[in-house]
């Protein structure tokens, strides 16, 4: 029965090992010499298994570690010395290897090589080593080819070694209790492996470079810390696409948040305080709220893009009816002190506008378009936080004589903020990188007038194609957004609960 229960415990985990393998021979062998245009033969299959066999082994070894590591630290104490001592060894085993694989990045980058000038021959024997170590699991050569290339292999390597980050923290917790959970939140970390960490320190390499296209076409882009202080200089002394100014576009995208959140903030409150009360039909008013943001960005953009249209956009056929019959008011009113030239002077100053030529009006029209969009959202999450407030409150304020501005500013908003805090940090951060409406509405023109910081990060991407300059963009884009997050949470007091 023993002998069955673990054949039942491991097979799972043969049958991943088994699955693994198979889909990895399969990219690396058919679809990898298809993406590097060689046809393939026999002899690329053959030289593809032969530099592959290698890493599977170190997969299928991985592997059967995480398995014996997993149950003998949560599942099962060491119930002898040997046993704890080979449970430590693989403890500083996985330790080093993600030693190894943060050097590596740094080796990556060229940040040994400056090193090494200052600390001479110390550190030519480590990188040595891990220069092998790298050759062997995280790059590999695809049949024929002499360059070095990161594939499929080195990510699943750093998602291994990622693993092992995971199981040696955990390890170390007093409490062993929590071994299910983290086997429960792995997909979800390897998710963010994928999505997020991996781009990122990809990211932070490639701002360290001179990439562009025609490093890019010819393979031989540098790296190096004074390419990214080249990359850092250039941004904030040059062009950061065609002729705008990064301080420039930097105090737009400030105007451009700022107006945004505060209409998205004040404009959801009102929504959610009227319908937080009872009427009738109120469903179908929480529906026409949430409509606006339930529609795709996309679609709304094209659809309020053609609203902005100087000839026949609703706005301007508002505006010319508006003008007509305040120019009529004018003329019947002329007699009359006062009035008389104030219709005037409103007739001759509001007509129709040019949308898309003027930089102001056009910069206005992304304003109106953001804003309709944004103010669902925040009223939707400021209503929820208005109904768990309890009602008690409210009576008892009302009982000691307080107004209904006192109840707003001593009892909705003290206990709305662990609501409103993270959905003010939400709206920041969205609107500070919302580069669909204004490039579906305004394209950044006329002139870049209307472009934001991340619309002039996509130009300096996808039509300049200076990919290092740009990576060192995103990075500071980065920066100014936690730097904002660690302020605002300092002066808000964070998140803390009504109570505190």
């Amino acid at each position: 029965m023993e002998n069955e229960n673990k054949v039942r415990r491991y097979l799972p985990s043969v049958l991943w090992i088994v699955v693994l393998i198979a889909v990895y021979f399969t990219l690396n062998s058919l679809i990898a010499p298809f993406t590097d245009g060689i046809t393939l033969n026999g002899k690329i299959v053959t030289e593809s298994t032969k530099q592959l066999g290698g890493f599977l082994f170190g997969i299928i070894g991985g592997l059967m570690l995480i398995e014996i590591y997993f149950y003998q630290i949560f599942f099962r104490k060491p119930k002898n010395d040997a046993t704890n001592i080979i449970i430590r060894a693989l403890q500083f085993i996985l330790a080093a290897l993600l030693l190894m694989v943060v050097i590596s990045f740094l080796e990556s980058t060229d940040l040994f090589r400056m090193g090494d000038n200052i600390v001479g021959n110390f550190l030519r024997s480590p990188v040595t080593l891990i220069g092998d170590f790298q050759r062997m699991l995280v790059y590999t050569k695809i049949a024929t080819k002499d360059s070095a290339q990161l594939t499929s292999s080195g990510i699943m390597v750093l998602a291994l070694l990622a693993i092992f980050a995971v199981i040696h923290i955990s390890s170390v917790s007093r409490n062993h209790n929590y071994g299910l959970a983290y086997l429960l939140i792995l997909p979800a970390f390897l998710g963010v492996l994928f999505l997020i960490i991996y781009p990122f320190l990809f990211e932070i390499k490639l701002a360290f470079s001179n990439a562009s296209l025609g490093t890019q076409a010819t393979k031989n882009a540098a790296y190096g810390l004074q390419y990214g202080w080249e990359n850092l200089k250039t941004l904030f002394t040059g062009s950061v696409a065609k002729d705008a100014k990064f301080l420039d576009v930097f105090w737009r995208t400030v105007i451009w948040t700022v107006i945004n959140v505060t209409f998205h903030v004040s404009g959801g409150m009102g929504l959610a305080i009227l319908l937080n009360r009872p009427m009738k039909v109120q469903g179908l008013y929480r529906t026409l709220l949430v409509f606006p943001w339930a529609i795709p960005t996309t679609i709304a953009a094209m659809a309020l893009r053609n609203e902005f249209d100087s000839r026949y956009g609703l706005f301007n056929i508002l505006l010319t009816d508006l003008n007509t019959w305040l120019t009529g008011i004018s003329h019947g009113t002329a007699n009359i002190v006062g009035i008389g030239n104030l219709f005037t002077w409103l007739a001759a100053h509001i007509g129709p506008v040019s949308w898309k030529q003027d930089p102001f009006w056009a910069f206005v029209s992304i304003l109106i378009s953001n804003i309709w969009l944004g103010i669902p959202f925040m009223a939707v999450i400021i209503l929820g936080g208005l109904q768990s407030i309890s009602q008690e409150y409210y009576e008892a304020a009302e009982i000691d004589g307080a107004s209904k501005f006192q109840q707003f500013r001593n009892i909705t908003i003290p206990l709305l903020r662990p609501v409103l805090t993270p959905a003010i940090i939400l709206g920041v951060v969205w609107t500070f990188n919302k580069f669909d409406v204004i490039y579906l509405i305004t394209q950044g023109g006329p002139q870049e007038k209307t472009d934001i910081l991340v619309s002039s990060m996509y130009k300096a991407a996808f039509q300049f194609y200076r990919y290092g300059f740009t990576a060192m963009f995103a990075l500071v884009i980065f920066i100014i957004l936690f730097l904002f997050t660690l302020i605002y949470l300092r002066i808000s007091g964070g998140l803390k609960s009504a109570a505190e």
